[in-house]
């Protein structure tokens, strides 16, 4: 176990390294430990072909850090937030949920046209298009526990090819919006306290650290016993579930009664350690050698999604989101953590604004939508799919 988590922090250490020196790993938002762990897998990979080696990971630290994560994740599912972003926000959520069950229906049905199992299809959908590979690596397991052999590999390849498709296909479509409808003129100032958290995002406290770590693993825990009724249902849920549920009831009582106060930035930092050592694992245990079968579906499901994201974000989001400037903004947004990540999206937007016009509705959307609730109604709407499917 701790050998293993050693290799993850190597891992870690060598993906920042190629990112600095890497322009195009930069640029596209990759993470360090999905550079790194695929470098290792592929060592690994070589090794195992050749006859030289086959090693065997302990993964205990993974799945503890995996659900310490999404518990973080539970944490920022601010009620008063929704509330407060009044009706763009509101359509915009919608419009994402939307995206999410698309994406899952256009995977399975293709997976049937294409004879292979349904479930090796939920592998390409929100998965990895929503979810990134967070979600891929905590889906991933549990699908090779329904004998969907390659499941985490394959939703990490879906992952990093949804990375790298969001980057390079949400600036063109906005811009082109831009200049084909002269949207610049559409452009207006906005007050920039449409949706305002009340506490101090990036406030940060070195002494605030222990208690909100004890309260990850207050969530974490209560987490298990609401996992345990979940199920009784018989469906399957993922392991982080409960906590997800019970973080996200912590957040929203604090923030209606006042009674205690939740340490967001100090969560949010704890989180993304624990992101990182997930995700260090979860790459260095990767069985490249398992996708070899699976190539040419793999290509068709994800083109399928890559053309999908195009026509969802260009006349779905373009016009449910009133069809003008700051809606062009939010089709980059949109194909950013839509394929990727909310960082990509960032990248997306922040690529049009510095050519034209500051959007005040998309930079406050898209991040609010993008870390506060998709994952959240992603894992749910999976978990639904899944036990429909097996």
């Amino acid at each position: 176990m701790y050998q293993t988590m050693a290799l993850a922090v190597v891992a870690l250490f060598v993906g920042a390294y190629l990112r600095r020196r890497i322009h195009f790993l930069e640029a596209f938002c990759i993470p360090a430990p999905v550079i790194g762990g695929l470098v290792f897998a592929i060592i690994t990979c070589v090794l195992y072909v050749a006859g030289i080696m086959d090693l065997e990971f302990d993964e205990t630290i993974k799945n503890v850090c995996m659900v310490l994560f999404f518990t973080s994740v539970g944490f920022q599912a601010n009620m008063k937030v929704l509330k407060s972003g009044g009706k763009d926000l509101l359509i915009f959520l919608i419009a994402v949920f939307v995206l999410i069950v698309c994406q899952n229906g256009l995977a399975t049905g293709l997976s049937k046209v294409l004879g292979i199992d349904p479930l090796i299809g939920m592998c390409t959908g929100s998965i990895p298009m929503i979810g990134g590979h967070g979600t891929a690596g905590a889906f991933g397991p549990l699908l090779e526990d329904m004998n969907v052999t390659g499941a985490t590999t394959l939703a990490t390849a879906a992952a990093t090819f949804g990375l790298i498709a969001g980057s390079l296909m949400g600036g063109p479509i906005s811009n082109r919006l831009i200049m084909k409808k002269d949207l610049v003129k559409t452009a207006v100032p906005e007050d920039d306290t449409l949706l305002v958290e009340e506490e101090e995002k990036h406030h940060r406290s070195v002494s605030m650290y222990a208690p909100a770590m004890y309260q990850l693993a207050i969530a974490a825990g209560l987490g298990t016993v609401v996992s345990y009724f979940l199920s009784m249902t018989g469906m399957t849920f993922p392991v982080y579930i409960g906590a997800m549920i019970i973080a996200a009831i912590m957040r929203n009582i604090s923030e209606y009664t006042g009674a205690f106060q939740i340490h967001m930035g100090e969560i949010n930092d704890l989180g993304g350690i624990c992101l990182s050592l997930f995700l260090g694992i979860a790459m260095i245990t990767l069985k490249l050698w398992q996708l070899a079968d699976l190539a040419l579906p793999l290509f068709v499901l994800l083109l399928g999604q890559t053309i999908f994201m195009y026509i969802f974000a260009r006349y779905v989001v373009f016009n449910v989101m009133g069809h003008d400037y700051d809606a062009a903004v939010l089709t980059a947004g949109i194909c950013g953590f839509g394929m990727g990540a909310t960082p990509n999206a960032m990248a997306n937007m922040q690529a049009i604004t510095a050519k034209y016009v500051p959007s005040v509705k998309a930079y406050l959307l898209v991040p609010i939508v993008g870390s506060m609730f998709a994952d959240f109604l992603n894992s749910l709407t999976v978990t639904f799919f899944i036990n429909f499917l097996h």
